[in-house]
């Protein structure tokens, strides 16, 4: 597999629409919002010290395990920042180094955070969502119910709310198709310090490959067995803890995604449903992780309408 290909589909790239999905806006200002082992950055987008604008909560994908703030901002989230809204798109503190709980807690300070920051940045801090895209579309998820206020709105780009199914648990036939990574190759790839935004031309997706082909994706991330400690994931599954209060919600999911499969987002589609949250499921035909393999102007009609949803939610 090629690094392209590669990073097709852990949501390093975006298939035909890659080059806008990754353009970044001019004049982002970098904040240190958190120090853990490491620093731990956020980047603000359109902030006007003074106003009251709406925000939105980027979070970056990589499977939790590679990525950085900087990486994988998707259509909508920058045409928000076109027609007013501040963007804060955050880094947070990366598996295997940290464990899932304290990677929760980076986004949950994050939060708190622009909180407390939203009049130096111009931001009305009740009309502030969130959105990610891949592992950024779980933690997005995740914010639905981990969060004290919780944001207004979330647009989960290919996300999942499940972590212990086979998709994850167990090894997987497409990443088994690759040159199979042996355990000594992935942990040449990571380290034991935290780190929260790799340095350029790091192997990190190594470390992802072999947790895929040998289903061990879960045990790495969170240090617990779902095999043995099924109970323990209960607070991080977003699908185990939709109830009526959770906040307005926009899934968007290729039908032929072989990295996270569609079928974790009709299941949060189903669950939202019989919770009787308002929310919207977008699925795009035919399109890969990172909705490769769409028109260009289906990437296009799908951000509008993920634009729409989050200004109907934070007017």
């Amino acid at each position: 597999m090629t690094r392209r290909e590669f990073a097709l589909r852990t949501g390093g790239a975006i298939g035909l629409s890659a080059r806008r999905a990754q353009a970044q806006p001019a004049a982002a200002q970098t904040f240190t919002y958190k120090t853990a082992g490491c620093e731990i950055r956020a980047d603000v987008y359109g902030a006007s010290e003074g106003a009251s604008k709406p925000a939105l909560l980027w979070i970056h994908g990589g499977a939790l395990i590679l990525g950085n703030r900087k990486g994988s901002m998707r259509p909508f989230a920058t045409d928000l920042r076109d027609q007013g809204y501040v963007i804060v798109s955050i880094d947070y503190r990366l598996a295997p180094e940290t464990k899932l709980p304290a990677i929760i807690e980076d986004v949950q300070d994050a939060w708190k955070w622009t909180h407390e920051q939203s009049r130096r940045f111009g931001i009305d801090r009740d009309r502030i969502a969130a959105g990610g895209a891949s592992a950024g579309g779980y933690l997005t998820q995740m914010t639905g119910f981990c969060l004290d206020p919780r944001p207004r709105a979330l647009v989960s780009y290919f996300g999942y709310g499940d972590l212990v199914g086979p998709w994850y648990s167990q090894p997987d036939e497409f990443y088994r198709k690759q040159p199979l990574v042996t355990k000594e190759q992935a942990l040449a790839t990571v380290g034991t310090a935290p780190v929260s935004d790799p340095p350029q031309g790091n192997q990190r997706g190594t470390f992802y490959l072999y947790c895929r082909q040998n289903g061990l994706w879960p045990v790495e991330v969170s240090g617990h067995d779902p095999k043995t400690e099924d109970k323990w994931f209960e607070a991080y599954c977003p699908i185990r803890n939709v109830a009526a209060k959770y906040p307005p919600t926009m899934l968007i999911h290729g039908t032929a995604d072989t990295d996270v499969p569609y079928s974790l987002s009709k299941d949060m589609d189903a669950k939202l449903s019989k919770a009787g949250v308002v929310h919207d499921f977008i699925t795009v035909e035919g399109a890969g992780h990172g909705l490769a393999g769409a028109k260009p102007e289906e990437v296009s009609r799908v951000a509008a309408r993920a634009v729409d949803f989050v200004k109907a939610h934070t007017a």
